[in-house]
């Protein structure tokens, strides 16, 4: 019998290179990780890696049992989920915290889904800042899960007792109105854009800190057209000419005409998605959530191949 902490453990090396990667991504050790892996080679009879000390590089065997374990684990979360709604009736809800770019980006594309329809999961939505739903958490009853992001290390910190999980990247871009004649897509330095007037977000915000330092390493101190934390009004106000902006990819799936992305290398800034919950006990509901989010994800090339490990509880930030 083939154990499926295995198969989701198997994923997870396959998808890091290397027990050791995969161990800090599980939150287990790299023993119990190779363990786990001589495990499913005896239960499997197959040998699924061929182990050196810095990498674990996956065999044929592995690479076929990997196509076959996402379905298995998506089966067996829809059977868990499917049992608690039948045993507990109002199990079937989860409560969910999610940030505005991504709620307007994921949740449209999951409610449509035809597999997301079947699990009969319901949502009960909560969509604002990182800082709002974090909240929902800390006073542990609002929400059973909440989808936040951090620029950089500072601004956002939540409490040990919240396990999180890492779900993906999302970039930022530097967006000029199309009026001021540069095609999307060119290759410009930080300096070519110095005289140029910029929205920003407003001061004191810890993603603006982040921001502002970004732009000093560069040796860039823009002109301030505008104070706005607010990306759609930053896409409409840079739209209509007022200036150069940072946005983040996914608040740039619904752009209005009139924008152009540039490419300037000395400016490169991500925001990391997590998920976060109280505890670090197993929740069907949450793993399907995730699952059909990270196919959604996927589409924008944000978040890893598979979204499919526990929670690993950390502390504070």
């Amino acid at each position: 019998m083939v154990n499926p902490i295995h198969l989701r453990t198997l994923l997870e090396v396959i998808r890091h290179g290397s027990f050791s990667a995969a161990a800090t991504s599980l939150g287990y050790t790299a023993s119990a990780v190779s363990q786990q892996m001589s495990a499913l080679e005896r239960d499997t009879g197959a040998t699924l890696f061929t182990r050196s000390p810095r990498s674990a590089i996956p065999t044929d065997a592995a690479i076929a049992m990997s196509r076959h374990a996402s379905k298995v684990l998506t089966d067996i979360d829809a059977l868990l989920a499917s049992t608690a709604r039948a045993d507990a009736g109002p199990a079937h809800e989860l409560r969910l915290g999610i940030f505005p770019s991504l709620a307007t980006f994921a949740l449209p594309r999951l409610l449509r889904m035809a597999e997301w329809q079947r699990l009969s999961v319901s949502l009960r939505l909560f969509v604002g800042e990182p800082a709002h739903t974090i909240q929902g958490l800390r006073t542990g009853g609002d929400l059973d899960l909440a989808l936040v992001y951090q620029v950089g290390q500072a601004g956002l910190a939540w409490p040990s007792t919240l396990s999180r999980q890492w779900i993906g990247d999302d970039d930022f871009r530097v967006i000029l109105p199309a009026s001021w004649g540069i095609r999307s897509g060119a290759r410009v330095t930080a300096d070519q854009l110095a005289d140029m007037p910029w929205i920003m977000h407003h001061p004191g915000t810890a993603d603006a800190t982040v921001i502002e330092r970004l732009f000093a390493s560069c040796n860039l101190h823009p002109r301030i057209a505008a104070y706005c934390d607010d990306f759609n009004a930053t896409l409409e106000l840079t739209a209509a000419g007022l200036g150069a902006a940072l946005v983040p990819e996914l608040a740039m799936i619904s752009r209005p005409a009139g924008i152009v992305a540039l490419d300037v290398p000395e400016i490169r800034l991500a925001r990391s998605i997590f998920a976060l919950r109280m505890g670090d006990a197993d929740d069907a509901r949450v793993r399907l959530f995730m699952d059909q989010l990270a196919d959604i994800l996927r589409t924008q090339s944000i978040g890893p191949k598979h979204i499919e490990q526990p929670y690993a509880s950390t502390s504070d930030h």
